[in-house]
């Protein structure tokens, strides 16, 4: 992972950590906007906070990057998927970024775990 993926991964995981949710959304691609609502994007993120609480620790499980030109991802672009333990459980975050002029913006986050079944 290069120094700016791992940036954005860090500028994304504060901002959902201090529930900077409209931000988040803003400044995200435009497929994660296409996909979701900022109400969604919004419920989503403070259902992680609430049944999981802040992340203790994340370790890389697997980084996959990609240049395409078909697909709903369209271009160069990172797929991240972390362990993390969180205050109240494990679980696997997915973090789906797209190289755009330059900066890389989130364009998928999901966050598996028993904790939110």
């Amino acid at each position: 992972m290069t120094p700016e993926q791992q940036a954005a991964i860090d500028r994304v995981t504060e901002d959902i950590a201090a529930a900077r949710d409209a931000k988040l959304y803003e400044e995200a691609a435009d497929e994660w906007r296409a996909v979701v609502t900022p109400e969604q994007s919004r419920d989503n993120l403070e259902r992680v906070r609430t049944r999981l609480g802040r992340v203790q620790s994340r370790a890389l499980h697997t980084g996959t990057e990609k240049d395409t030109t078909a697909g709903p991802l369209k271009g160069h672009s990172l797929v991240a998927i972390y362990q993390t333990t969180f205050e109240r459980g494990t679980g696997m975050e997915t973090f789906t970024l797209l190289e755009r002029d330059g900066r890389w913006l989130l364009a998928g986050y999901t966050v598996t775990s028993d904790a939110l079944k």
